[in-house]
């Protein structure tokens, strides 16, 4: 395996027009035309196999983009009280709530708000079975197939020792009492031959217990909307799964609603020299884009250069690996350029903090057909200070 995730940003299409002078820096600016023409894929991959669709929300919560999400998903999956609390208020539908670990504290408001929830482990299931079954919420059990698809380790669910899914060689008569569904999350921004050759070493263990399920849900990661993604397959195994299995089938995408969708502007702020070209920008890996470094991975700058002047990028923090990468540009930057990060919609803007009061980026959404621009949320002091006590 890899030591560093592949960047699967895809050209930067309409955002070649976008003029980065017309927001402020940090900036994420999402193009809402981009995720009309993705969540009109998946409504189209739904109405073809029947699946049903939910938008994972820990991937992309920009709720101000929850009305045109409900003209095309059936709701949404959550990864907890305070995501099943946003599907439920501001996108309708259906809400799927998987959590590794559910508090006694939470569980009763979780199972208003939740139409499904999925547990980690048969314990957990086994705590809280007579809770859901009262609050008549269908009770799913999350599993792994022990099979491996992932590119990088630490984020790979079926890692050895993972704490995520009860492994599918654990399962019992017993485990399954009171499961109406079970639910695999293995994949991360991945094509359709992963989900087959999971299923394929899968469905076996399950045989002994699938025909007692109402429902088999397939998780995130997939890349349905990527051009290369290949669909029709898609469409093709989800028919065979619920006609073969008689079962209705879930799909859970995230990155794949904001795929492309989304831009992250930034500005130089300082040029400095250190055995090479250095260039301090507002934009921090740490508190910005912190895959960057959790990954790790390298995000695609939008238009850099196949050679020239190469520059290693890194944050305002005081954190020393603060560092975005090196980067190419055909001309020396001047400070006070702008530039921006493709393909940043999705995780990123979910995952900012402000460590160092580093400022959170500024959200902005884009109509790449009328040119329309609006400044969704500003962020300032009160949003740093009133995380502290």
């Amino acid at each position: 395996m890899s030591d560093m995730m592949t960047t699967q940003a895809g050209d930067a299409g309409a955002f070649r027009n976008f003029d980065l002078s017309r927001v402020p820096t940090p900036c994420f600016v999402v193009d809402e035309i981009a995720v009309d023409r993705n969540l009109s894929i998946l409504a189209e991959i739904s109405n073809r196999s029947g699946a049903h669709i939910l938008s994972a929300l820990k991937a992309f919560s920009m709720f101000s983009l929850a009305p045109l999400v409900r003209q095309y998903l059936g709701g949404t999956c959550a990864s907890g009280i305070y995501e099943a609390r946003l599907g439920r208020e501001e996108y309708g539908g259906e809400v799927a709530t998987f959590c590794a670990g559910y508090k006694d504290a939470d569980i009763d408001e979780i199972l208003t708000l939740s139409d499904h929830i999925i547990f980690n482990s048969p314990a957990q299931k086994d705590r809280f079975l007579f809770k859901a079954q009262a609050a008549g919420v269908q009770v799913g059990l999350r599993i792994n197939p022990e099979h491996s698809e992932g590119e990088i380790p630490k984020y790979d669910p079926c890692a050895p020792c993972s704490r995520l899914g009860t492994p599918a060689s654990q399962l019992t008569a017993g485990a399954l009492t009171g499961v109406d569904g079970l639910h695999m999350h293995t994949l991360c921004e991945q094509g359709f031959e992963p989900l087959q050759r999971t299923w394929d070493a899968v469905e076996p263990k399950l045989a002994p217990f699938i025909d007692q399920l109402k429902w088999l849900n397939f998780g995130g990661g997939h890349h349905i909307t990527r051009d290369d993604y290949d669909r029709d397959r898609l469409v093709a195994f989800i028919k065979a799964v619920r006609a073969k299995h008689n079962v209705d089938v879930y799909l859970e995408p995230g990155e794949a609603v904001a795929l492309d969708a989304g831009i992250l502007v930034g500005e130089i702020l300082d040029l400095p020299t250190n055995g090479m070209n250095l260039a301090i920008t507002d934009i921090s890996a740490t508190c910005h884009m912190p895959d960057v470094i959790e990954a790790p991975y390298r995000p695609a700058l939008m238009d850099e250069a196949a050679s020239g002047h190469t520059y290693r990028l890194g944050g305002p923090s005081c954190l020393a690996g603060d560092v975005i990468g090196d980067y190419t540009w055909d001309q020396p930057l001047e400070i006070g350029q702008r530039f921006a990060f493709l393909d940043q919609a999705h995780y990123s803007m979910v995952k900012t903090n402000t460590f160092n009061g580093v400022p959170l980026p500024t959200i902005a959404l884009w109509n790449s057909e009328t040119d329309e621009l609006k400044i969704i949320k500003k962020f300032g002091y009160d949003d740093f200070k009133d995380r502290l006590s």
